[in-house]
């Protein structure tokens, strides 16, 4: 069953939000299918995006149905009266007093189906199963005016849905007595499912079948365990077929869980903006560089698809000059969202050596704040560049001293506000709305202890009191939250968060969400009041919002903890596993097992090329992300490559800066002792939340010598999906996620 398909609200989706001059009769078409179809087993799109690059035309349906029964419904919407149709001979259709000339509305629709029925037919369960229907609707015509002309006796009169026929029951005959352009069959349950997803555009998401592995006498191997997943379609979540399609006129954020698919999301966003809107100048901004090649692949896996396959993004001069996909600083081989506002206002862009601030999220607030400064003092204002800004990473971009913040606001998310060009028509009741849309995970931040909830980014200013409250036009949400984890098996998922801030520490917790809601909107069931000191909350985390199946498929834990009495000890056991890992479990070294080192800036440098050497000397090769080849220790400029994580045929060792964003099978966490050592530090505690969540299947997680802190984890790991905790916390930074303190305009 897809997700959230029984919450009849969500399964009408509006890619753009109706209401623009001129479009309240197709609001009326629109909203008639909907009362229609609201307690069918169904999904809707108000212009699903389909594209064709033969004459850069635009396929979208105005409406389109997929219901289990009456399979694929499209309509094509008109607002002609009777006197603007002047004639109809065959498909072509002869208007005046219109935008255009003539039209073929049944055909268009019918090439829609088509193009439809093509995505269904590169399934080989449903093609040439499903059934498909086709109307041209004509709100500002009643089947009398029809009549009265005569078009009703032309030969070959297509299926029409006219004025008088938009009730309810009215509505579903009509289509019902609508004959199939493809008669179909009835669909059993996974087929409809299959059906679903096509049209979702899951299929995107599916992975190769890994290597054939060894046969292992003692069970399944990991690869067989993976193959397995992978056979399986993921299924529609109709809250990511919301945020991935929708186009909000304003500002959206997205707090989403790690492994909720936040990336994959804001990818086939901006890959939708583009096609749909060719002409705006859109910025799909990142803060881990490693990323560009997992982003890039993303939007044009997004691009083909909805253009089935006739327009991607990788050698698309046009499309790679509309659509910037940037790193959020940027270097002078490779434009960051920074520099290229920067150049846009010719000012020479400022280098990492150009800050006293080490951390690069702090280095970066304090260069944006200088160059909006800097503007200032000149009397110049940031010119609008951009028609929409989406920011994935959202948590790293965002800074704690007082001192990195411009007018109260957060440096680089005030840049992005300012470059983006006024919305103009689509929200005169709110002129601050400007089309920027951002991610975030709040418990993924490696430095700061601030969480970019609106007022923590844009101030306090009450001219921002709804800038992510409430909806949009056409229902796009303000505000999503993500709760479901696809990636990281649920064991793994909850372990990270209680061991992340510290819940089950003897001394209390250090860092966590505070309430029992938001905590909810994350996924878990809670018992106990936060508000009391000493309480006892009880977290259940069901198995629902972690689908990830390979607990249920794997015999033994999924994840486990290892301690040593030396290091030398850590790393061999580290090697005999991996060696395993390649030989007996068919995984590839590349992409499918990452070994992620902890500890403070200095410590984790000195232990990765450590962990390095060690694997080398056994025979493994290895990559260290930034360098050129495998078995390159310290990759410096100018033998290097920045945006390099991933090479093929070697195990990467990476410090979590680099990891962050990237994930494979089996994860390896060196450097426990790392974080036990200083187990009340909030940064040290994230990088092994984050190094556990890179997981998609496994996670071991290993260190030396003796720690309270171990038998902390062990409480943890033992759990499962459930564990209790008092609520006695010795905070150091809360993880509240609500914009209750955002000041409200007067009276509100």
């Amino acid at each position: 069953m897809a997700v959230g398909i029984e919450d009849s609200g969500r399964r009408f989706i509006e890619t753009d939000p109706i209401g623009k001059a001129g479009e309240r009769c197709e609001q009326k078409v629109w909203d008639a299918f909907k009362q229609a179809f609201r307690n069918r087993n169904c999904i809707g799109y108000w212009r699903y995006p389909i594209f064709s690059k033969t004459g850069e035309t635009r396929k979208e349906p105005d409406v389109l149905m997929v219901d289990r029964e009456l399979g694929i419904v499209i309509a094509e919407v008109k607002c002609l009266t009777i006197d603007q149709i002047v004639e109809v001979s065959g498909h072509l259709w002869s208007y005046r007093n219109f935008y255009e000339a003539s039209g073929s509305p049944y055909q268009q629709a019918e090439d829609q189906l088509y193009s439809l029925l093509a995505y269904c037919d590169r399934e080989s369960e449903i093609r040439r199963l499903i059934r498909g229907r086709v109307t041209v609707a004509l709100p500002l015509v009643t089947e009398q005016e029809w009549q009265d002309k005569g078009f009703d006796r032309l030969p070959n009169c297509p299926p029409i849905l006219f004025k008088d026929q938009m009730g309810e029951k009215t509505l579903l005959k009509k289509i019902e007595q609508t004959s199939p352009v493809q008669a179909g069959k009835n669909l059993d349950e996974s087929q409809w499912e299959l059906l679903l997803a096509v049209v979702g555009g899951t299929t995107v998401l599916r992975k190769e079948q890994t290597r054939p592995s060894v046969t292992n006498k003692k069970g399944k191997t990991r690869a067989e365990v993976i193959n397995s997943v992978r056979q399986r379609l993921y299924e529609l979540d109709l809250q990511q077929s919301h945020i991935g399609l929708e186009i909000p006129p304003g500002a959206q954020r997205i707090r989403g869980i790690a492994g909720s698919g936040k990336t994959v999301l804001l990818a086939q966003k901006a890959a939708n903006m583009h096609l749909k809107h060719p002409d705006w100048d859109i910025a799909l901004v990142f803060f881990t560089r490693s990323l560009y090649d997992q982003i890039e692949g993303l939007v044009d896996k997004w691009m083909r698809h909805f253009s089935c396959g006739d327009i991607g993004y990788k050698n698309n001069p046009h499309a790679k000059r509309k659509l910037r996909i940037l790193h959020a600083w940027g270097a002078k081989d490779r434009p960051g969202f920074y520099r290229v506002i920067c150049e846009h206002h010719h000012k020479s862009p400022l280098r990492v050596n150009d800050t006293d601030y080490r951390q690069p999220n702090e280095g970066l607030a304090d260069i944006c704040k200088r160059l909006q400064e800097d503007l200032q003092e000149n009397r110049r204002d940031i010119e609008p560049m951009f028609d929409a800004v989406l920011v994935d990473e959202g948590q790293d971009l965002v800074v704690d001293p007082p001192a990195l913040l411009h007018q109260e606001r957060q440096a680089i998310y005030w840049l992005a506000y300012r470059s983006l060009r006024p919305m103009g028509e689509a929200n005169p009741k709110d002129p601050n709305q400007k089309r920027l849309i951002w991610a975030y995970d709040e418990a993924q931040s490696l430095d700061a202890k601030t969480i970019p909830s609106a007022p923590n980014l844009f101030g306090k200013d009450a001219g921002f009191a709804s800038f992510v409250r409430g909806s949009h036009k056409g229902g796009i949400k303000k505000s999503e939250v993500m709760h479901r984890c696809y990636r990281t098996p649920g064991p793994i998922l909850v372990a990270a968060h209680a061991i992340g801030m510290g819940l089950l520490r003897p001394g209390g917790m250090i860092s966590g969400i505070t309430r029992k809601e938001d905590w909810e909107a994350i996924g878990y069931e809670v018992a106990g009041d936060f508000r009391k000191k000493d309480e006892t909350i009880t977290l259940h985390r069901p198995p629902k919002n972690s689908p990830n199946p390979i607990p249920e498929l794997w015999s033994e834990p999924v994840m486990q903890v290892k301690l040593y009495n030396s290091r030398q000890e850590e790393l061999a056991a580290l090697a005999e596993n991996i060696k395993y890992n390649l030989k007996t479990d068919g995984l590839e070294p590349s992409r499918q097992i990452l070994v992620v080192v902890l500890g403070e800036k200095w410590d984790a440098m000195d232990l990765e090329t450590e962990v390095a050497q060690f694997l080398m000397e056994r025979d493994i090769k290895i990559f260290i992300p930034s360098g050129t080849r495998l078995n390159q220790l310290k990759p410096k400029w100018p033998d290097n490559d920045p945006d390099a994580f991933w090479f093929e045929g070697g195990v990467t060792v990476s410090r979590i800066a680099r990891a962050k964003g990237n994930e494979a099978d089996m994860v390896y966490v060196v450097g426990l002792d790392n974080v036990a050592k200083k187990d009340d530090s909030i940064t040290l505690r994230n990088q092994l939340f984050v190094a556990m969540t890179r997981a998609r299947g496994w996670v071991t997680l290993s260190g030396t010598g003796s720690y309270p802190m171990y038998d902390e984890l062990m409480r943890v790991k033992e759990s499962g999906y459930t564990f209790e905790f008092v609520n006695n916390p010795d905070r150091k930074a809360d993880r509240d996620m609500s914009d209750d303190d955002l000041l409200l305009p007067a009276g509100a």
